[in-house]
């Protein structure tokens, strides 16, 4: 994801609380398996 622009990151939507999130670099590994914007949402 280098050289992308804040604005242009990938977005999900959360499974909880269906907001979306965008892409954060401690995800960078595993994207496509993240489900959850947050540890809350995820324990819910």
């Amino acid at each position: 994801m280098k050289g992308v622009l804040k604005q242009n990151l990938p977005e999900k939507i959360c499974s909880t609380c269906m907001r979306p999130f965008s892409w954060r670099k401690k995800w960078e590994r595993d994207w496509e398996a993240v489900k959850y914007c947050s540890q809350k949402c995820k324990m819910r």
